[in-house]
């Protein structure tokens, strides 16, 4: 297995001492390479939210081109929202 030498924090060789400790560890390198899997996990769910949030633009854009877009009142932009966030059987009480 490769090695490398990283420099730490004070604050952050504390918390790895701590987890190793608790027991939640063996060792340092175990925690280390615990934190850059989920450093690869949240990199790769932003990517995803990136892709979604993406073609979600592309969409709007696309609707817009279309004309097919409600136009709201600043006065009533409130009103517009929570009609939109709020269940239909609710509203239609």
């Amino acid at each position: 297995m490769p090695t490398r030498n990283i420099n730490l924090t004070t604050e952050q060789d504390a918390f790895v001492d701590e987890v190793v400790e608790a027991g939640e560890y063996q060792n340092a390198s175990e925690a280390i390479r615990d934190a850059l899997r989920a450093l690869q996990q949240r990199r790769s769910e932003d990517s995803l939210k990136i892709k979604i949030l993406r073609a979600q633009v592309k969409a709007g854009t696309e609707a817009l081109d279309r004309g097919d877009f409600v136009e709201v009142d600043a006065a009533d932009l409130d009103g517009y929202l929570e009609r939109l966030t709020t269940p239909a059987a609710r509203r239609a009480r």
